[in-house]
């Protein structure tokens, strides 16, 4: 006889966001409020909720209205960065975006994810890093535990399940590397 999922067992309770549960209600709000709507335009005012909620920012970072973080206080943003429209950091445990890298619209980061294995469905957390200089495609999504390494592209609506080499581009479902990445000046 197989075995059946039994969500009514399931138990996260090992698992902390590491704020209080006034700090996780207001940000919600402010996220929502501020973060998600298109009707503030100014990039400098979710730089600063965002710092204000405990996220690491560096300067000339770029983010476009619709974007959606779960926790700042667990996300670090490099020098000129830029999150597009849309972009969501679903970031349950440290998330990096370093120097130069760029997240396009509708872009999704996932450190979590449910072990299907387990009757109990039990939450698999994993960081996530964009090294200096990674593009993430629109529509792209980026795995839990996975590290973007240095110049690396996921294209267009692709699926990064496991690191991605340097200067290098990858496409599909689970993306595979489909050649270099050779930058011009």
């Amino acid at each position: 006889m197989m075995n059946k999922t039994d969500l009514s067992q399931y138990n996260n309770s090992w698992y902390t966001p590491k704020a209080s549960s006034l700090k996780r209600l207001l940000w919600i709000w402010v996220n929502a409020a501020f973060l998600k709507t298109s009707f503030i335009p100014s990039s400098g005012i979710r730089v600063f909720l965002l710092k204000l909620f405990g996220a690491k920012i560096g300067v000339g970072v770029n983010i476009k209205p619709g974007i959606s973080v779960k926790y700042p206080w667990l996300l670090s943003v490099g020098n000129y960065a830029w999150l597009g429209e849309d972009v969501w950091i679903d970031n349950l445990v440290e998330t990096v975006i370093g120097d130069n890298a760029c997240l396009s619209q509708g872009a999704m980061l996932l450190t979590g994810n449910h072990n299907f294995k387990k009757t109990t469905f039990d939450l698999i957390v994993g960081g996530i890093t964009l090294e200096e200089g990674v593009w993430i495609g629109a529509k792209a999504t980026v795995c839990p535990g996975v590290t973007c390494k240095s110049h690396s592209v996921l294209s267009v609506g692709s699926v990064a399940t496991k690191d991605l080499e340097p200067y290098s581009i990858y496409q599909g479902n689970p993306a595979v590397k489909v050649r270099d990445r050779a930058l011009e000046s």
